[in-house]
């Protein structure tokens, strides 16, 4: 922490999404029920895929990994933000900030890095079915998540420090729901090309190499689809691919638009700016962990196959101690 003025700040002041009391109200109802429906839905597939052995393949392995990714994504951002909804003043302490900056951060990475490890894990199963246990060992798993996540800690750690080392002096009034490296840096009244100039490099290096491999990996699961004599296997197949594209592409779309636009940019009108990045950053941080676990596993039939099995016995085992 850089000493100086920013030593006289001990707290944030977060703008929120709306200052209408009745507008607070609608959206708690409605990031209550969604972050239930996200912890519900990324916790229950991380169990389902670990009781379910026929769920133990890489794919899968990946999944639960991307599931528990959501869950800290989410987390790091939406309880905080529900209780802010109750707060006349939104108030977060500069520890907190810092904190919550750089598991944002952190999360944020591991989703890019695993949603580029599942591609490339669809990939290798459709291109080389035949191989495909061969070239996706367990232990080659381990290390691509393990790396993904020791990559990210090491940026979030870096981004976070390199934030509050600047000086912030003349406000401390954050216009975001959550701190948030671009806000932060509007606020800072020393030099921030450094900092700028490291947002926009790493950012950039991480969507880059992330989306590469997804569009590379995509590139070859459609040629290897093309090849696909059933006209029933392809359709299935596109259609899986669509999902995961569709998802891919808000994911990607959203970062994109946050942290990779030109600063010029923001200086045109930046209320209009602010409303749309809060927008924006809604929709990734809290609605997108939601919509994956469905994205991802309720339209897959193995995924359901195990679920039905799961109740079937937690049924059969609450009858029986029932009659006990």
């Amino acid at each position: 922490m850089a000493e100086g003025n920013n030593s006289e700040i001990t707290e944030f002041i977060l703008l929120g999404l709306t200052q209408s009391l009745e507008l607070q109200a609608l959206l708690f109802g409605i990031f209550l029920v969604i972050y239930i429906i996200s912890v519900i839905g990324n916790l229950g597939l991380i169990m389902l895929i670990h009781i379910s052995s026929q769920l133990h393949t890489p794919m899968y392995f990946f999944l639960s990994n991307l599931a528990f990714v959501d869950f800290c994504y989410t987390s790091s951002v939406t309880p905080n933000t529900l209780v802010n909804f109750f707060q006349d003043i939104k108030r977060i302490s500069l520890p907190a900030c810092a904190t919550q900056l750089c598991c944002f951060i952190i999360f944020s990475v591991w989703e890019l890095f695993m949603l580029s490890v599942m591609a490339y894990d669809r990939y290798v199963a459709i291109c080389n079915p035949l191989l495909y246990i061969v070239l996706m060992p367990r232990k080659l798993c381990i290390q691509l998540v393990t790396s993904s996540y020791i990559y990210g800690f090491t940026v979030g750690l870096i981004q976070a420090v390199a934030t509050f080392h600047m000086s912030f002096c003349d406000s401390n009034v954050v216009n975001q729901f959550y701190c948030d490296d671009v806000p932060l840096i509007a606020l800072a009244c020393s030099d921030t090309q450094v900092k700028e100039l490291m947002l926009f490099i790493i950012a950039g290096f991480n969507v880059f190499c992330s989306l590469i491999t997804v569009l590379l990996s995509y590139v070859f699961i459609v040629f290897a689809i093309l090849k696909i004599h059933s006209a029933a296997g392809r359709q299935k197949a596109f259609s899986t691919c669509a999902s995961h594209l569709f998802s891919i592409t808000i994911y990607y779309g959203t970062l994109s638009f946050m942290y990779l636009r030109p600063k010029s940019s923001h200086s045109l009108d930046k209320d209009k700016f602010a409303s749309t990045d809060k927008k924006a950053s809604v929709f990734y941080t809290i609605v997108i962990p939601m919509l994956n676990p469905m994205i991802y596993s309720l339209r897959n039939q193995e995924v359901k196959n195990a679920l039905r099995k799961a109740i079937d016995k937690c049924y059969v085992l609450l009858l029986t101690n029932f009659k006990k």
